[in-house]
């Protein structure tokens, strides 16, 4: 009789033509028993290049001992994964969103390969976290992404993002050498994700509001007793799923996807959200566009006072009861739907319904009638600089419109020194081009220009535009994502310095003060100001890869 938990794995190990392949288990750990139960694949992105998954092989262990107590056969592998907080404002960058697609695509290729039943995914930095739910949703197995937690926090509260603000303190001279060296050596105390609402906490947050992981997974120290217990309830989970043929598929749908919309905009979470969720549903086969962002904009506040626009941190958000409250407060507003599955088998409402509130005495995440924005920080602008979109970040304190003249610079080397050496005046709009998906190649977060005008007290003065994007540590007057990017002949590429450019975060509208006929004649003449790669895994991603407008995907349709 066929084991239907063992849709896949049976046709690897089942059988007199499998006997080989038995044979080459039992070297890596197999015992007779082992054939006989579903085998679960763990995907651990351990690697010692970055604090934000050097402790993932010990979650791996735990996720392993949890599936195999329920009575699957686990087996581990690794994948690759890129540091975006060391490579940032480097060439090396380019291989960061890169390498969501490497990572997507290998974690395809071994569950696939190897007839696993089921998947665990452990992520910890910002791109393999959603590569990792593209290919639980390429594979559609039942699977749980487990999220490897937050780091805690540096002396005095430090982050990341108080390196690179560092940065540009220094370079204004607001800082000596000996307190930016004090702040490099103290921010980041060991593992976990950069530890404000940047890409790696919002990516979590949107993915436990999706349903792919566990109830508060994504608001857990990484190195905590709880952390360790989710990294084994969802080996237990995974396990549930296989024995009632849940899979994604069940979870995901554009409901869903609406609650992690919903849930990314309370938090203030970071603008490459928008990138990954576009690039996860493009995955899942459901439609959701940049103006679901907008729609659901319009009607559902910011609430968490939270870095980098705000407060507090995300381990001080974990302390009064992590995202789970949050969203029992937009389910019970009618903001999130409640009726949707989830990788526990039960719907968002049951996960909610015993939830406790926040304690009355914080004031991390503010109540409705109180909200840090009232309707949404992420802007999807359109006009002649966007006629296909961009992303701004715009969370009121900086203003919400901006006139300047540009700046214009065709990399954010050029653009970044030119801040640090006062190049930059108030009023100045920087443009940052040829650094989009096809462009760059690999559409560069720019952290360190962003980090550097806050650092230099330009905030308010400065507003910045790219068709590259920004680390969720970004704050101020900035825009990413403008397409057409400059390398197919995007308007950014257009512009020329003095420029008069507006930015409209109340009307929604990026411009230039040029007529159609003048940037029509411009175009005429445009010709790529850049070289890119002819070879390797850059002139491959620069083939393939689709508008940031779509994802930046590189197996779109």
């Amino acid at each position: 009789m066929t084991d239907k938990r063992r849709p896949y794995s049976s046709v690897i190990v089942d059988g007199l033509t499998q006997t080989p392949s038995r044979a080459m288990l039992r070297a890596v750990g197999f015992d007779d028993d082992d054939f006989k139960k579903p085998q679960i694949g763990i995907a651990s992105t351990w690697s010692m290049v970055t604090p934000c998954n050097m402790h993932i092989n010990q979650l791996a262990d735990h996720a392993e001992k949890g599936a195999n107590t329920s009575g699957a056969k686990a087996v581990v592998f690794n994948t690759i994964t890129v540091s975006d907080g060391i490579s940032m404002g480097t060439p090396g960058m380019r291989y960061s969103l890169v390498s969501r697609e490497v990572i997507c695509d290998s974690i395809e290729t071994v569950v696939a390969g190897q007839g696993f039943d089921g998947v665990i995914t452990i992520g910890g930095c910002d791109k393999n976290m959603p590569a990792c739910v593209m290919a639980m949703l390429r594979l559609d197995r039942p699977s749980v992404f487990v999220y490897g937690g937050t780091i805690k926090p540096g002396a005095e509260r430090r982050d990341i993002v108080s390196v690179f603000e560092a940065v540009g303190q220094r370079a204004a001279g607001t800082i000596d050498d000996n307190q930016l060296i004090a702040v490099e050596k103290t921010a980041i105390p060991g593992p976990g994700s950069c530890g404000g609402m940047y890409t790696a906490n919002t990516m979590a947050s949107a993915i436990e509001a999706l349903g792919l992981s566990l109830p508060n997974s994504s608001a857990q120290e990484a190195v905590s007793s709880d952390k360790k217990e989710d990294c084994e309830r969802a080996g237990a989970a995974v396990m549930r799923m296989i024995e009632t043929d849940l899979k994604p598929s069940d979870i995901v749908s554009k409901e869903s996807f609406e609650n992690a919309i919903t849930v990314v905009i309370a938090l203030g979470g970071s603008t490459n959200a928008v990138l990954h969720l576009l690039a996860m549903a493009q995955c899942a086969g459901i439609e959701v566009t940049l103006k679901d962002f907008t729609t659901i904009g319009e009607r559902v506040p910011v609430l968490a006072d939270v870095k980098p626009s705000g407060k507090y941190l995300m381990s001080e958000l974990i302390e009064i009861g992590g995202i789970q409250p949050l969203m029992k407060m937009l389910l019970d507003r009618g903001l999130l739907h409640g009726d949707v599955m989830t990788c526990t088998g039960k719907t968002m409402a049951e996960n909610l319904a015993a939830v406790p509130p926040y304690p009355e005495s914080q004031d991390i995440v503010r109540a409705f009638e109180n909200p840090v924005k009232e309707d949404s920080h992420l802007r999807i602008l359109y006009g002649n600089l966007a006629p296909e979109g961009a992303v701004a970040k715009i969370s009121g304190k900086e203003g919400l419109s901006f006139t300047g003249n540009a700046r214009c610079f065709n990399s954010e080397e050029e653009a970044l020194s030119a801040i640090l050496d006062g190049k930059v005046g108030k009023g100045s709009v920087i443009v940052i081009r040829y650094e989009g998906p096809k462009g760059g190649p690999g559409m560069r977060e720019m952290l360190s220009p962003t980090s550097a005008i806050m650092g230099a007290g330009l905030g308010k003065e400065v507003a910045l535009i790219t068709d590259g994007r920004f680390s969720g540590g970004s704050h101020g007057f900035v825009i990413g994502h403008v397409t057409p990017e400059a390398a197919t002949g995007g308007a950014i590429g257009l512009l020329r310095d003095g420029d008069v450019v507006t930015i409209d975060a109340k009307t929604n509208a990026l411009t230039v003060d040029l007529s159609d006929a003048e940037l029509a004649a411009r175009k005429a003449s445009w010709k790529m100001e850049k070289t890119t790669p002819k070879r390797g895994v850059l002139a491959k991603y620069a083939r393939l890869v689709s508008s940031a407008s779509l994802g930046a995907v590189t197996d779109g349709d």
